[in-house]
């Protein structure tokens, strides 16, 4: 990465920082280095920018040389195109299966979105799965959970075109919902709403709409002690307690930014 523009005075005054950062870090080292931490090292990884920040956080899913790419399409692109392309990219990348290779295509998009400093990416995205309509097709089933909360509305609605987007890329067929998966949804949302915050809550004719049309899947981890009356046991989703995540990026996301998203 180049060095900003400034003046010889601000460039000391930088320098200095890191300096004082480095030192910070040295003796978080040599503490940790004695053991008496669940870690042996200082967690939180020296970045310079939003690139180098994704690239970091995301280390355990195979995206090295990220970074740099992400830094030559933010020259021409915004924040949302630029995560949209990036994922795209990192699909076609080698991986053990579509499933891995949607899941860390995601991953990057919304770590982009998100800037690379919240938790979303990693641990509000629970999973991917590749599961099979009736017709066996198959289509890309995205299991979040409650920690989506912290990207926001818009990012949680940009995750989801980010996979569809992915899901193209690679071959996958859409997701076609059956009439009790619909259904779920219209008391499960409400029910959320009683136990969790929702900016937004949308209808039933806006939920039935939104999971009735959605090319993937949103499904999720139980997160409420609470569990559905009605449609309870469905063979595609695994739990019957309120799925937290799911519910948020429904509500917060598909439904109240869907506008943002068709534009």
């Amino acid at each position: 990465m180049g060095s900003p523009i400034a003046s010889e005075g601000v460039r000391s005054y930088f320098a200095a920082l890191l300096k004082q950062v480095e030192a910070a870090y040295a003796i978080g080292r040599a503490a940790r280095a004695r053991g008496y931490d669940p870690e042996l090292d200082v967690e939180i990884p020296l970045t310079d920018d939003l690139a180098s920040r994704v690239e970091k956080l995301l280390e355990n899913y195979d995206v090295e040389g990220v970074a740099r790419r992400i830094r030559e399409l933010a020259k021409h692109h915004d924040r949302e195109e630029l995560a949209i392309l990036v994922a795209k990219e990192i699909a076609q990348r080698p991986a053990a299966s579509k499933e891995k290779a949607v899941e860390r295509a995601v991953r990057v998009g919304l770590a982009i979105l998100t800037e690379g400093i919240l938790v979303a990416p990693l641990e509000g995205l629970a999973g991917v799965k590749l599961k099979r309509n009736r017709d066996g097709s198959s289509y890309v089933d995205l299991y979040y959970a409650g920690p989506i909360r912290s990207a926001g509305g818009t990012g949680q609605a940009l995750s989801v075109l980010i996979a569809d987007v992915v899901r193209r890329e690679l071959g996958i067929g859409r997701y076609q919902p059956v009439r009790e998966e619909v259904e779920r949804f219209k008391e499960e949302i409400p029910l959320y709403k009683q136990a969790q915050h929702l900016q937004y809550t949308p209808s039933e004719e806006e939920i039935a709409l939104i999971v009735a049309h959605c090319p993937v899947g949103i499904n999720g981890e139980g997160t409420e002690d609470a569990e559905i009356s009605g449609f309870r046991d469905l063979p595609r989703i695994e739990t019957n307690r309120i799925r937290g995540g799911a519910c948020l990026v429904i509500a917060d996301g598909m439904c109240l930014k869907a506008p943002k998203i068709q534009k």
